[in-house]
């Protein structure tokens, strides 16, 4: 499928964006989209490893990198987190360590009564806040009480503990009265900063054992023991997709996945709209959930394994605010933003994949069309087998309107990104082959072909996501992270 490029501008993240990746896929509405002026559809063809960028690590790798170049900075920092609780600063021309810290002993599976991770330690992608020059993240750790959940905040200088930090989750919880259980919740969704206050989301273990629940925690960066919180009423409901809370200006969104139990809905596979102090509304326009949530709870085929993503459409009247979910039922959902729907209150409804969706997707704009790119074998792919990125048309011309674009061939769970070179030209699909091909691939955004396969990496780890910068790629995986040259 060919698509003419438009001239229109930007959307409001990409013009924002400066080369700095401070949060998980570019920006707080997930996009995924960076721009690039370097990196054409011409130059992608000739990407390569640079073998003089030397980085290595240890544990294994399932947040996304994050860079940031300071103000005067002769180059830029490079943050990786690990499964063995140690955050690395690294030079990003020479992979040099800058600083490392260790924040605490990992959690052993053992002490655990469900998950496939182990040993378990900060596998959510942290944030980076250049005002307070701190990096934000989940820890899980083993004290000698059992195991914690533990919010750091590291100078991004020299990766000492700021003062106030870590909050101890379960502990601050207690304190106003809510019970929050180490033990069974597990923190896989990226942070976000908004407004001097950061959102830490939290699931269960892979198996959905216990007493957990979805629970969003609210930390005010000035007094780090004030928190606001949100909590799925029956258990599970788990907010665990990688990319986490989605926000555009001061609203956020988020998903829940299967409830246990519940014989009436009680926040179980849906998509919420709170402001900054999480406070669940009964209204409607403020959650939507499928009229078949019950049937998806009791097959644990999830909507909240992947992040809803805001998207601004082009229609008749002029852009509609819109946003898209996906599920483990291979649905995409169509949503008014403004008015969620309540009860299967989508706009629109369409079986796109015939694979669950459990990663992260990304957005661009080609012409009066708006793609969304995700991993998932698509429905109406030429072929199931192989075929594991799937490109979305979404419009909004008379009603919004969800069609396969086109399909790539892959094997793997990664999650994807874009580049374009100024917002809208020359629209790239990056993605890698996280468990599967073990390979990074490049399409390109308008017609699919397949424009660059990267050799073998090792050691990549399923949801994980390159990031872009003015002059590389990078990608984090077990013991080393990679760095491509253009």
């Amino acid at each position: 499928m060919a698509a003419v490029l438009s001239l229109a501008p930007p959307p409001p993240s990409a013009r924002a964006q400066d080369s700095s990746v401070l949060t998980y896929h570019a920006d707080n509405s997930r996009s995924g989209h960076y721009v690039v002026p370097a990196l054409s559809w011409e130059k992608a063809k000739s990407v390569q490893i640079d073998e003089t960028f030397k980085a290595s690590i240890a544990g294994s790798t399932y947040a996304q990198p994050l860079y940031w170049r300071p103000s005067g900075a002769n180059t830029g920092m490079l943050f990786v987190a690990t499964e063995d609780n140690v955050v690395y600063a690294l030079d990003a021309t020479t992979g040099k360590e800058l600083w490392r810290r260790a924040v605490g002993r990992p959690v052993r599976a053992s002490s655990l009564p469900c998950g496939n991770i182990n040993p378990l330690g900060i596998t959510g992608t942290p944030v980076i806040d250049p005002a307070t020059q701190a990096i934000y993240f989940d820890a899980a750790v083993e004290r000698a009480s059992g195991p914690s959940h533990e919010v750091f905040a590291l100078s991004t200088k020299d990766g000492s503990v700021l003062p106030g930090w870590p909050v101890d989750v379960a502990g601050a919880l207690q304190r106003s009265g809510r019970h929050f259980d180490p033990r069974v919740q597990n923190q896989r969704a990226a942070l976000t900063l908004l407004d001097d206050t950061l959102y830490v989301a939290f699931g269960g273990h892979f198996g959905d054992c216990g007493n957990y629940h979805g629970w969003i925690v609210g930390i005010s960066l000035r007094d780090p023991g004030k928190l606001t919180s949100f909590a799925t009423r029956a258990r599970g409901g788990g907010s665990w997709s990688p990319g986490g809370l989605s926000v555009i200006g001061h609203d956020i969104y988020f998903t829940t996945g299967n409830t246990m139990g519940a014989q009436t809905w009680s926040d179980g596979e849906a998509v919420f709209h709170v402001g900054a102090d999480l406070r669940r509304s009964d209204d409607k326009r403020n959650y939507f959930a499928p009229s078949d949530w019950k049937t998806l709870d009791a097959g644990d085929v999830d909507l909240g394994g992947s992040n809803p993503l805001p998207l601004d459409v082009p229609g008749a009247g002029g852009d509609r605010a819109l946003i898209l979910a996906l599920g483990k039922d291979g649905k995409a959902y169509l949503l008014d933003r403004h008015d969620l729907g309540g009860i299967g209150g989508q706009l629109a409804v369409k079986e796109v994949s015939q694979s669950s969706i459990i990663t992260s997707p990304a957005s661009y704009r080609a012409g009066n069309d708006v793609f969304v790119a995700f991993r998932a074998s698509g429905a109406q792919c030429p072929s199931n087998r192989g075929h594991e990125l799937t490109v979305l048309k979404i419009t909004a011309d008379a009603r919004p309107a969800v069609a396969t674009a086109w399909c790539g061939a892959l094997r793997g769970r990664g999650s994807p990104i874009v580049t374009t070179t100024d917002g809208h030209s020359n629209p790239i699909v990056w993605i890698l082959g996280a468990e599967g091909d073990d390979r990074l691939h490049a399409f390109r955004g308008d017609t699919g072909e397949q424009i660059y396969a990267s050799e073998t990496l090792r050691g990549l780890r399923r949801f994980q996501t390159p990031i872009a910068t003015k002059d590389r790629l990078y990608v984090a995986a077990d013991e080393r992270v990679y760095a491509f040259k253009f």
